[in-house]
């Protein structure tokens, strides 16, 4: 470039000078995000004018060299030159420079610590300008396609190891659209292929599973918090104003440990490999944080949440991956559970970034449409009815049973959803045919067997709520963890009861000699 294009070349300097600082009189690049170098931009360049990647092939194109042939050729480098003139003035264009950053704080990331890789922004901004220019996408699909990418390249480090070669095989898989439909119909492809439900189930929590705080798993986890508009623990503050440098007001937002080093240390536990693992952290409200000091979570935790209604904690323990009775917990055993809940609070912040819903509170609404996208799991089942035998037509209390010994499955492990008034399959029937005069006797009914069934005080822990789907309603019960076990009463004397747990999608009866084995390692 300075032999044949120095113009170019001092143009991209400026605007990676021009990126570091803010601006008054002109439309500057600075972002929070990112300064960007010359050669990384150049890089942008590349992959837009040619869909290369390795930056070797741009002193082959610039030389004039045919990657296919291998020949060289003057007139192919003026050629070549003049596709990459044209490349350079979208990649410094600053509104499409501006409008892809407008894609990074969609997919919920908010400031320069955030971004583990330079690579992944770079390729996403590559991505977003041949979709742009080229494909001509619309620009809410592609703001939507672009952070869904970014999102799953984040959490994954797909660009961590080999970029070169990972970015030039992505790039080859657009080599054959021709529509805005099919780069978007690409994209979405790659992600799905990626984001399988062993990535969730088990991929992802063993990733959490560090004290790095550098982690691009614990960002993706911020990401979403602030996609599901989460609070700050204990705080009305919204999370995602702490993350934000635009927002002017000192950030009221403290990463502080659940379980303080000195009381760790006094159970034998040191090391920060140990005591800062990354589940061990939530953002706090600085003030309340100092309440905190190094006392058990069970003392510290009386005074946070004065001021709180149960309720209130629920939800806030909700978005912070927090498990139910969390500070009772054997130290390794909240690590462990944390890290899971942690996972799903990413995975439900993907879900919301690839959604349409609209609304705030996305966290408790994606429940129904993700259960039936994803089939029967360890936190989700389906029954067809409450109380009829769709064999025989008749009120059955077999049906009934089968509901309770789900509950308290769900309730002795770690939580879930039973959907009623839907097949094996997920095909939705709706609750009509349980002939109920309406969702509210229906939901009753469920209340009144399960106090008659179970201890009364388990059904504190079941909530049942009517949910629309594809033209039907469908019962939604959602279970918490209990605090204390559930057994479920087959007589009314209580002589014949049993104990159930969750096992993979299916409930299991667990054997009276291993009864007692569970509940100390459970609930004790």
């Amino acid at each position: 470039m300075s032999v044949f294009w120095d113009e170019g070349r001092s143009e991209l300097e400026k605007f990676c000078r021009d990126s570091r600082k803010p601006a008054k009189n002109f439309a500057s690049p600075f972002n929070h995000f990112i300064e960007p170098s010359p050669d990384q931009l150049l890089r942008v360049n590349i992959g837009v004018a040619f869909k290369r990647a390795r930056m070797r092939y741009a002193y082959s194109i610039l030389r004039g060299k045919d990657l296919e042939t291998g020949q060289f050729s003057e007139e192919r480098r003026i050629k070549q030159f003049d596709i990459l003139k044209k490349a350079q003035t979208c990649t410094l264009n600053p509104q499409y420079w501006h409008d892809f950053m407008n894609c990074i704080r969609a997919a919920g990331f908010r400031n320069k610590k955030m971004i583990r890789s330079q690579n992944n922004l770079l390729f996403s901004y590559m991505l977003y300008l041949i979709g742009r220019t080229e494909y001509g996408v619309d620009a809410v699909a592609l703001q939507k396609v672009i952070a869904q990418w970014f999102f799953m390249s984040a959490v994954t480090s797909r660009f961590t190891s080999s970029p070169e070669s990972t970015m030039e095989s992505d790039l080859a898989r657009l080599r054959g659209a021709t529509r805005a439909d099919e780069f978007v119909d690409i994209l979405q492809q790659v992600c799905d292929i990626t984001l399988t439900n062993d990535f969730w189930k088990v991929t992802l929590p063993n990733d959490l599973a560090t004290s790095s705080s550098s982690s691009p798993s614990l960002s993706a986890y911020h990401a979403s918090l602030v996609l599901l508009s989460a609070p700050i623990l204990f705080s009305s503050a919204k999370l995602s104003d702490s993350l934000d440098p635009t927002v002017k007001a000192v950030s009221s937002a403290w990463r502080h440990r659940l379980f303080p080093k000195d009381y760790l240390e006094k159970l034998g536990i040191s090391g920060t490999r140990e005591t800062n693992q990354i589940a061990n952290y939530a953002h706090m409200d600085r003030l309340e944080s100092q309440k905190v000091a190094n006392q058990p979570p069970m003392a510290y935790l009386r005074q946070l949440k004065k001021g709180f209604t149960k309720d209130e904690v629920d939800k806030m323990y909700s978005y912070h991956a927090l498990p139910k009775r969390w500070e009772r917990m054997k130290y390794g055993t909240f690590l462990k559970k944390r890290r899971e809940l942690m996972a799903k609070i990413i995975h439900d912040g993907y879900i919301a970034l690839t959604s349409d819903v609209k609304s705030q509170d996305k966290h408790e609404m994606l429940d129904l449409e993700t259960a039936l996208a994803g089939g029967e799991s360890d936190a989700v089942e389906y029954k067809s009815t409450l109380r009829i035998n769709l064999h025989t037509g008749s009120p059955d209390k077999k049906m009934e049973f089968a509901v309770l010994k789900t509950l308290a499955g769900f309730l002795n492990t770690n939580g879930g959803t039973l959907y009623i008034g839907v097949s094996d399959d997920g095909t939705p029937l709706g609750i009509e045919t349980d002939n109920f005069a309406n969702g509210d006797k229906m939901s009753l009914h469920l209340i009144n067997i399960g106090k008659g069934h179970m201890n009364e005080s388990a059904m504190s822990y079941v909530h049942p709520r009517l949910e629309d789907y594809k033209d039907h309603q469908v019962l939604a019960v959602r279970c918490e963890q209990s605090p204390d076990p559930v057994y479920v009463k087959y007589d009314k004397e209580g002589k014949d009861k049993r104990f159930y747990i969750r096992l993979g999608p299916s409930t299991q009866e667990l054997p009276v000699d291993q009864i007692h084995n569970y509940i100390k390692n459970h609930f004790e």
